[in-house]
C-alpha cells in the first residue's frame, strides 16, 4: 500500500493493490480515501482517476462526515433520570421526583422535571414520564401558538377561526379550508424562532393560499428574517421528525 496525493487535490488517499479486482475503484470511509486497483495498472492512470473523481470523492466524503455526527435529537431508549430532552431547542437533562400525587406531572422552571408517584413501579416509570411529556408538551405547544397569534394576527387581520395542535407525521404545519390553523407540537422541541416562523407560515396562508411571491414577501413582513428558520428546518427537521415518529411509535398520540 502505498499513501499519494495530487497537488491540485483537497485530499489525500491511499492506494492498495489487488489481485483480486478487475478494474479500479474508489472506497471512502471516515477515516480514509483508498483506491483500489489491480497490479498492473500504472500510477499515473490512478492519479487520472482520481482527479477526474474529485467532486464524487468530495461528495461522498461529506456524507460519511455527517452521518458519523451524532444526531441533534437522540430518542432514549428509557425516560429516566439525566436523560437529554430537547426543548425549546436546547437539550435539559431530565430529573425524576417523588410525589405523593396520583399521576405523573412534568413541569419546567429552569430544568424538566417528572414528578412521579411513589406509589408507581420503578418498571412502569418510563412509559408513565413518556405520556406525561407528551401531554405537558402539546399543553405548551398551544400555550405558545395562542400568544404568538395574538402577536401577528392583527398586523394585517390574519385571524383563523381556530388553533389545533395535532401530531404530524411529514407537516409542521397546515392551513383548513374553513381558516383552521394546524400546528405540529414537535415545534415545542425546536427553537422558539422556528416555531413562530411556522405559525406566521400558517397565518399567511389565510390570505395567500399557495407559496407565491406575494406570499413569501407577506412573511417577511412578519419576519424579516425568516429564512433563517426555514434552514434549519431544512437542516434538522428531518431529525426532527425522526425523533417524533419514535415517539409516536413508543406510545406518544
Amino acid at each position: 500500500m502505498s499513501s499519494n496525493s495530487m497537488a491540485n487535490l483537497p485530499f489525500s488517499y491511499t492506494i492498495r493493490r489487488s489481485a483480486r479486482v478487475s478494474r479500479m475503484r474508489i472506497v471512502v470511509t471516515k477515516d480514509k480515501i483508498e483506491v483500489v486497483a489491480p497490479p498492473k495498472v500504472a500510477e499515473k492512470h490512478l492519479h487520472q482517476f482520481v482527479s477526474d473523481k474529485r467532486q464524487w470523492i468530495l461528495e461522498a466524503s461529506e456524507k460519511v462526515a455527517s452521518k458519523n455526527q451524532p444526531t441533534a435529537f437522540p430518542l432514549p431508549l428509557l425516560f429516566a433520570e439525566g436523560v437529554g430532552i430537547p426543548f425549546q431547542g436546547q437539550h435539559y437533562p431530565l430529573a425524576v421526583l417523588a410525589t405523593k400525587n396520583q399521576r405523573v406531572k412534568i413541569s419546567f422552571t429552569e430544568n424538566l422535571v417528572a414528578h412521579i408517584p411513589d406509589t408507581l413501579p420503578k418498571e412502569a416509570h418510563s412509559q408513565a414520564i413518556k405520556l406525561a411529556l407528551s401531554h405537558f408538551l402539546k399543553q405548551q405547544t398551544k400555550q405558545r401558538v395562542e400568544q404568538l397569534v395574538h402577536v401577528h394576527a392583527a398586523k394585517k387581520q390574519l385571524v383563523p377561526r381556530a388553533v389545533i395542535i395535532k401530531t404530524q407525521k411529514s407537516r409542521w404545519g397546515s392551513c383548513g379550508i374553513h381558516n383552521d390553523i394546524n400546528i405540529n407540537w414537535l415545534l415545542m422541541l425546536a427553537p422558539p424562532e422556528v416555531l413562530e416562523y411556522v405559525v406566521v407560515h400558517e397565518l399567511c396562508h389565510l390570505k395567500e393560499r399557495n407559496h407565491s411571491a406575494r406570499f413569501w414577501a407577506l412573511v417577511g413582513e412578519h419576519l424579516p428574517h425568516y429564512q433563517q428558520q426555514r434552514r434549519w428546518l431544512k437542516q434538522y427537521g428531518g431529525e426532527l421528525m425522526h425523533y417524533g415518529l419514535g415517539l409516536v411509535q413508543s406510545g406518544f398520540s
